[in-house]
């Protein structure tokens, strides 16, 4: 049974090994799905960025959706801005980190595909989530692009 409850959120990544960090607190909303499934939506606050591969992003709301089990953490961005990225973790495995960056045509939009290893999925009390800890690489091609923290942190 679809069950929804409106929680305080904190969403913050960080790189082991670069100077890269970001942090959002906001509110959700948690769907659970099925047992130990949950389906977290999170209207991220309006920012105004600088320019991210020449493109400005508009200062505009933008949703973060995340499905999240014991074992594997989808994580999709959409926007009215330019820039839209869906990550896919799973427990001790490759996975797939797709960027779109739009523009004014579809033909001058593009597509960016990297590649991640997640070393480990950490999802405390998964019959009610109040803890994400996600450790992951992120590759392209050959290159290591640096290791990263993901931590979500729901407010009962």
């Amino acid at each position: 049974m679809l069950t929804h409850f409106r929680r305080a959120v904190s969403l913050s990544m960080a790189s082991t090994d670069m100077p890269v960090w970001s942090k959002i607190e906001t509110t959700a909303t948690l769907y659970q799905r099925e047992r130990d499934r949950y389906h977290l939506l999170i209207t991220e606050p309006r920012i105004s960025e600088p320019a991210l591969f020449g493109i400005s992003e508009p200062d505009e709301m933008r949703l973060i959706w995340m499905e999240l089990s014991p074992d594997r953490v989808v994580m999709t961005m959409q926007g009215n801005g330019n820039l839209s990225y869906r990550h896919y973790w799973e427990n001790g495995k490759s996975g797939i980190n797709r960027y779109w960056i739009q523009q004014d045509t579809i033909a001058h939009s593009h597509q960016l595909q990297l590649r991640n290893f997640t070393h480990s999925i950490e999802l405390h009390n998964p019959s009610f989530p109040s803890e994400l800890h996600l450790d992951y690489e992120l590759w392209s091609a050959h290159t290591r692009m640096g290791r990263y923290i993901m931590q979500l942190r729901i407010e009962s």
